[in-house]
């Protein structure tokens, strides 16, 4: 019987590597032949260091040039006819859109479509952000009408939005809590830090709420609150939301704000914090917090859809509205000075992350699908 071929199509290797290399080596475990397909970048050597066969796609992660997404659209069809993979499995909005339109094209038998958030259509204002989220849901209906086909989300706002807008019947669409976390790497240390430290770890996007986090510090500074704050994280240049570097030096001169740039070494930031602030304006289901709370750190964050789905308010964090400082700040203050309730909030989500967000149980739901589309 011929091995059967599940092929991975993300818009970046390094999402890849960091959101789904343990899913594709545990179906490599299982028997699947795994193959990964994403545009060329320096993290392209470490995918094909880890066992898997990789192959490029001309796809740009922030472009809307309709010459360039025709050729993305063509790309992954001449792919798809080429390895004739028996599932493919697209990660974030823009291979679910092309890919699952190459995939009815060229016959692929089956399609697991993993949308990590709505993304930044969805969070834009204004008219043309109005029609292009009409465009998209249209889209959606159309291209999920076809069968053997399932698609992931990670928050119950995006479930029941795709459900209400008839995007989706319930038998093809799946809640799964984001990523998951590896419980061995982040684990729950003593906090160290003599003057607090408090971390926002994110790509530096204003949607992420970098803005707000730096209004907040310069509150408490001025107030005389003994605390240090870090941006942890690196730009990212193809989104039109990035801070640029030049603001993100400036505020470190200014020395109300670090920014340690982007980090290989997470569970080791996480053991120097003693918060981990992520003041987004929409999510997924963030995998940064499910590593906070597996690493017993108390969370201020957003009262948004994917943030709420990991911090329980006054249990193992605080929830603040999106896109204000002043909350934000008042939250932090609470968190700073007082060391016992941050323990214990900590300790209730290390708790958390055992019962609900280990890697091996993201696994197995993956696995399910799986067995699930190659056996019907």
């Amino acid at each position: 019987m011929k091995q059967q071929l599940v092929l991975f199509v993300v818009n970046d290797a390094g999402f890849f590597l960091s959101h789904r290399l343990p899913l594709a080596q545990a179906a490599r475990d299982q028997g699947y032949k795994v193959a990964v397909a994403t545009p060329t970048s320096d993290a392209v050597g470490q995918v094909e260091a880890e066992g898997f066969r990789h192959y490029a796609v001309p796809l740009s992660r922030g472009g809307a040039n309709p010459l360039a997404e025709i050729k993305t659209i063509l790309g992954l069809y001449r792919l798809y006819k080429e390895l004739q993979p028996t599932l493919v499995h697209h990660v974030t909005i823009k291979p679910v859109l092309y890919g699952t339109l190459a995939a009815r094209l060229a016959g692929v038998s089956a399609v697991v479509n993993a949308i990590s958030g709505l993304g930044f259509v969805f969070l834009a204002r204004g008219w043309f952000s109005s029609l292009a989220r009409v465009a998209v849901l249209n889209s959606y209906r159309w291209l999920f009408s076809r069968d053997r086909l399932w698609v992931i989300v990670q928050n119950n706002d995006d479930y029941h939005y795709l459900l209400d807008e008839g995007c989706l019947s319930q038998e093809k669409i799946e809640l799964i809590r984001g990523s998951g976390v590896d419980l061995s790497q982040f684990n729950m240390t003593p906090e160290t830090a003599q003057v607090p430290l408090v971390v926002l770890p994110a790509r530096m996007l204003w949607d992420k709420g970098v803005g707000e986090f730096v209004a907040a510090a310069q509150k408490l500074h001025a107030m005389g609150v003994k605390a240090r704050f870090a941006l942890v994280g690196g730009i990212d240049p193809s989104n039109p939301k990035s801070v640029p570097a030049k603001k993100l030096a400036e505020w470190a001169r200014e020395s109300d704000v670090e920014w340690w740039g982007n980090r290989q070494d997470m569970s080791a930031v996480f053991r120097r914090a003693n918060i981990i602030c992520l003041p987004s304006y929409r999510e997924g289901l963030p995998k940064v917090l499910l590593e906070a709370v597996a690493s017993g750190r108390a969370i201020v964050t957003t009262d948004v859809p994917g943030c709420r789905e990991v911090v329980i308010d006054g249990e193992n964090g605080l929830l603040v509205p999106a896109r204000q400082s002043e909350p934000l700040a008042e939250a932090l203050e609470k968190l700073i000075n007082r060391q016992a309730l941050r323990q214990s909030m900590g300790e209730r989500g290390r708790q958390m992350a055992e019962s609900e967000f280990s890697i091996e149980q993201v696994i197995e739901q993956h696995m399910s699908i799986y067995r699930q589309a190659l056996d019907s």
